[in-house]
């Protein structure tokens, strides 16, 4: 099997070239076809060589995760479900803004952790995603983007165009710390994806060590799968991510390198008569009081699979209004694609592998 040319760094391609006897450019123009232009096809380089676009076309291959059913909400949500070159199938959501498309991406096949809410811990983990797999979901949904502005009637609609990247679908981002870095450090190159750092969020439940490598590396926002704000009620509901003593997760944000006005994003999703109850909003507040935080709530999608009840909203607006009474910044995060199973915690590639 030929490698895949997304899977490399711009370092990486420029020795590649340099190795075909190429001189430095022609990494830049490739590189510019295959993350600006979103080429596929070597024949269609039209500014490089003959000869080149022969010898890469048999040296290696551009191969993008195939969209093999596209689902949208009501409200505008669109899921991907995407095979990967061994079969096994992963979900991304294109999720509208009022001026812009948020991509929510997924970084493994399934998930280690088994979060108790959520369904995508129910598959277990079958595998990492490769730097080609991460970063050629953004391809997929910058091309149905672009086929939706081609439909539209000119003038019809304003284009919105593909401006934010959320690390928060299938899989625990930094349980797939290299190949995770080579994304987060590619996709910001301004020759290609050229997203800035502050259009990139990581969502993770916490891992040891890892947490500071993102931090150092200062290519995105830092979000928190917090959900509980005891160490015994974390371990209740997120099991695995509990033996990251919660104690010493909140002594690692606390140190977590931020710019003067940027916060740290904590994610609760509030669990019916489990964790909604403004004396776990009290405990809460204590928890992160050495913590630059804004905490996203999010009210739980009830799932025949899981046993877990939606919050009452009177209890949801109640918790809200006690975090923000006590000075801590608190939103209640729209659900978006729920009746496509496409929201928080919904993910599941229920085709995990083709047949």
């Amino acid at each position: 099997m030929k490698p895949n040319l997304l899977d490399f760094t711009y370092p990486e391609l420029e020795r590649f070239c340099s190795e075909l006897g190429e001189a430095p450019f022609r990494a830049r123009q490739v590189w510019q076809w295959l993350w600006q232009k979103r080429e596929r096809d070597f024949g269609r380089m039209t500014n490089i060589s003959k000869e080149l676009r022969e010898r890469l076309g048999r040296e290696v291959d551009v191969v993008w995760p195939e969209a093999v059913q596209v689902q949208t909400s009501r409200d505008g949500t669109t899921k991907f479900l995407l095979a990967l070159g061994d079969g096994q199938r992963i979900e991304t959501v294109l999720i509208p803004e009022k001026d812009h498309f948020t991509l929510c991406l997924s970084t493994q096949v399934g998930c280690a952790l088994g979060c108790t809410f959520c369904a995508t811990g129910r598959m277990g983990l079958v595998r990492n995603l490769t730097m080609a797999e991460i970063l050629g979901q953004i391809l997929v949904a910058r091309e149905h983007v672009a086929g939706l502005a081609a439909g539209q009637a000119q003038g019809q609609t304003q284009d919105l165009a593909l401006r934010n990247l959320v690390f928060m679908g299938m899989g625990e981002p930094l349980l797939n710390w290299e190949n995770l870095r080579r994304a987060l450090v590619a996709l910001h190159h301004p020759l290609g994806l050229a997203f800035s750092k502050r259009r990139v969020t990581v969502s993770t439940v916490g891992v040891p060590g890892r947490l500071a490598e993102l931090g150092a590396l200062d290519v995105a926002s830092l979000a928190v799968s917090l959900h509980a704000p005891t160490q015994e009620l974390r371990a209740r509901i997120m099991p695995k991510a509990a033996r990251f003593p919660l104690d010493d997760l909140i002594a690692e944000l606390a140190a977590y390198p931020l710019q003067p006005r940027q916060k740290i994003t904590i994610e609760y999703v509030l669990l019916g008569g489990l964790n909604d109850d403004l004396s776990h909003a009290r405990e809460l507040v204590r928890l992160l009081n050495k913590v630059k935080a804004k905490v996203n709530l999010i009210s739980f999608h009830p799932s025949p699979e899981l046993p877990y009840a939606a919050p009452d909203m009177n209890r949801v607006l109640a918790f809200e209004n006690l975090l923000k009474s006590k000075g801590l910044p608190a939103t209640l995060r729209k659900s978006k694609g729920q009746d496509i199973s496409a929201a928080c915690g919904q993910l599941r590639a229920e085709m995990a592998a083709l047949e």
